[in-house]
């Protein structure tokens, strides 16, 4: 068993990452407001920041409480989920919350951001004093993103 785990490891690290453009071929109809390359990059920056603090809320059940509860911050949402309705219903409670969101092409990427080796759907982004000046950016870009009709 231990032999396994570095044969995985290199067929890990053999098999190239897909980039933004690839990834945008496995997106979802709803994935709307799309963050573009930039964004991506930021919002993977300050999820990762956010993580060494435990300032996160991942998956759908515990984002979807803490929405509820009235908690304030940036929910990122993975644009190649399927099947949609396991969480279509986020960003309507973000739109009533007033909560800004967006999407990003990559589940997979955006559980390695969160510190997991699993792929994750839906993270909100607590703020922190600690890296305010990154989430305030992210806030700030996130936000001008226009919402779908």
């Amino acid at each position: 068993m231990a032999r396994e785990k570095p044969e995985a490891a290199a067929d890990a690290e053999a098999t190239p990452e897909r980039s933004y453009r690839e990834q945008l071929d496995f997106l979802n109809p709803i994935a709307q407001p799309l963050a573009s390359r930039k964004l991506t990059r930021k919002l993977y920056k300050c999820i990762r920041k956010a993580a060494k603090h435990k300032q996160l809320r991942r998956g759908v059940k515990e984002v979807q409480k803490f929405i509820n509860k009235g908690e304030k911050g940036i929910t990122v949402l993975a644009g190649d989920t399927l099947p949609i309705d396991v969480y279509c219903h986020i960003p309507i409670m973000c739109e009533d919350m007033s909560l800004p969101y967006a999407y990003v092409p990559s589940k997979s990427d955006l559980g390695v951001a969160a510190g997991s080796k699993r792929p994750t759907c839906v993270i909100m982004i607590k703020p922190h004093e600690d890296y305010q000046e990154t989430y305030d950016e992210c806030l700030e870009e996130v936000s001008a993103l226009p919402l779908p009709l």
